[in-house]
């Protein structure tokens, strides 16, 4: 038996970037499956279960904004941290103030979700976990507001306000309309941990929301 359901999700900004963009930052029209699947197990998350993302209910109108953000332009590099492993000495870390760079985003703004979703076992599951355990063990730490790190809208400088949803009825912010998201991100496919591919899906908003119950996905 599997037990489902639905989170309230909302921030003032939001940035799911899209890959295809190289440098300026474009975000998604709203957020990725992969990215629910991320607020949920920041509220809980366990090896012994699985989230699974079915619909996504966009509440507020899409809306974007530009806006300038400072961008650490480097990183570490494996060969610099071998060399200084090798050397028992050596700087590993980086200068802000010397890698510092402003770049261009494109972001979300005044998002709110709902996520309907549900999770399933796994076979790291322990033979006293059973579903019923984890569903109570979610609403009990979403309810409490309590989560293992800040649930965040793509970009941990945008963060979300994650609490259960009360309503039964869901009045999303277009209710007789249908749009075509072109292909968004839907996950990553870590069957190989040795070539991890990312999978899409075509995206349709059909009033107001995102079914992804059962998505064609392309690897």
């Amino acid at each position: 038996m599997s037990y489902g359901f639905r989170v309230d999700v909302r921030g003032d900004y939001a940035l799911f970037s899209r890959p295809e963009m190289k440098v300026e930052r474009v975000s998604y029209d709203c957020i990725t499956p992969s990215a629910a699947r991320g607020i949920l197990e920041a509220v809980f998350w366990h090896p012994g279960m699985q989230y699974k993302i079915d619909r996504i209910y966009v509440l507020n109108p899409i809306k974007f904004d530009n806006i300038r953000r400072n961008e650490v332009k480097a990183k570490i590099s494996a060969a610099n941290v071998l060399k200084v492993a090798n050397q028992g000495s050596g700087e590993l870390y980086l200068a802000t103030t010397e890698n510092i760079q402003q770049r261009a985003s494109m972001v979300l703004r005044d998002v709110h979700y709902v996520i309907d979703a549900h999770f399933v076992m796994t076979e790291k599951a322990n033979a006293t976990d059973n579903t019923a355990k984890f569903h109570e063990m979610f609403q009990r730490r979403l309810k409490k507001g309590q989560c293992y790190h800040m649930p965040y809208l793509g970009c941990r400088e945008f963060p979300a306000d994650v609490r259960p949803y009360e309503g039964k009825e869901i009045n999303t912010a277009y209710p007789d309309e249908e749009k075509d998201l072109g292909f968004m991100l839907y996950d990553m496919d870590y069957s190989n941990p040795d070539d991890i591919r990312p999978m899409f899906f075509r995206a349709v908003l059909k009033k107001g929301v995102l079914d992804i119950a059962k998505p064609e996905v392309y690897a």
